[in-house]
Order: C-alpha cells, then structure tokens, then sequence
C-alpha cells in the first residue's frame, strides 16, 4: 500500500530506484512523454519504457477517480483541483462543462470536446445540449492550456461571451469558465469578467 502523505515527486523517485529524477519538470514532464522519450530519458529499454508509460497512466486514471466534484462548488480552486488530473499530460485544449441545479448542486459534468495545441473548438449546441437533458439551471465551463499559461486567450474571451449569450436565451446561466495550466488557474468570475 501506497503511503497516502508522500507527494508525486517522492513517489516516482522510489519507482525509479530511489535517485534523483533524471530530467527536468518533474510529473507535469513526465505525464506529457511519449514512450520513446520515456526509454530514453530514463534509459529503459522499449518493453521497460512501454510498462512505465503504462503504470503512469493508470497513476494518471485514479487520481482523477480518487479527485470527484464537491456536492457544492465554493470558486474556481474547486473546479481546478478537479479538472488537474483529467488534462494532465494533454498535448492538447479539452474542454468540460459542469451542469449545475439551482441551488448550485453538480448534476453532471461532460468532456465537450478536444481541440489543438492551442485552440480548444466548442459550440454552443455541445455545452447546452446536456444542459437542457439535465434539467440544469446553471453551467460552468472550464479547459485547459497545454502551453503551462492560464492567463486566457482572445478565443477564450470570445467563447465565453458567445456561451453566456447562448445561456441567457436557454434561461442556464454561465456561472464561470476557468483555464487550467502549469497547476495554476484562471477564473473568469473571480477576475469580474462574466
């Protein structure tokens, strides 16, 4: 069993033998290899380089399993902690939108869809259709910028103001849309831009 109190870097340190981690960027690096890069980087061979990548992934797919939505969301730092480990190692934007009752309880959440390097590509229809399948009065929306900077694009500004139209005339409100990257994020709400 796994001690619970040590963190991602101590963890793969023991994993790979107990020395230092032989590059630079630590997880956020690690997740975003491909298994050449790993094989060489850590020099393992292509079988031991495909078994680490492997393991990696699963690491990957519990934390987002062990990492679920508060019944109520209290700001963006929520949403983040949340969207973290579902876009780590992502090469590229994935856009989620979270669906919300009118007391502010998650109904659903969805993966809308999956971009480029440096777009994410929605369209309204995407965001609302569930909305409107889950009786939802509310939504956030939320992706992520694999460049390892939060700070909102043009694009970004332009989507959220297209969805908040959108939302008005459904009568589900677009409560946020935060930017995740490099662990750090942006709130649309919490900067007073919606």
């Amino acid at each position: 069993m796994i001690a619970r109190n040590l963190d991602d870097e101590t963890l793969l340190v023991h994993a790979l033998g107990g020395g230092a981690l032989p590059f630079a960027g630590g997880m956020a690096t690690l997740l975003a290899m491909e298994t050449p890069d790993l094989a060489r980087e850590l020099h393992l061979g292509p079988a031991g380089a495909q078994r680490f990548a492997a393991a990696v992934e699963l690491g990957r797919r519990a934390a987002v399993a062990e990492v679920e939505l508060p019944k109520s969301l209290c700001g963006g730092g929520d949403i983040a902690a949340w969207l973290k480990p579902r876009v780590a190692g992502e090469h590229t934007e994935c856009f989620y939108a979270i669906y919300l009752t009118a007391k502010g309880g998650v109904v659903n959440h969805r993966r809308i869809s999956e971009g480029t390097l440096t777009a994410s590509l929605v369209h309204p229809r995407e965001v609302f259709a569930p909305a409107i399948m889950h009786r939802a009065a509310a939504v956030i929306v939320a992706h992520n910028h694999p460049s390892g900077d939060p700070y909102p694009s043009a694009e970004d500004r332009a989507t959220t103001a297209r969805l908040k139209r959108a939302g008005s005339l459904l009568g589900v409100k677009l409560l946020d849309h935060v930017v995740v990257a490099g662990g750090r994020y942006t709130s649309f709400l919490e900067q007073g831009w919606l």
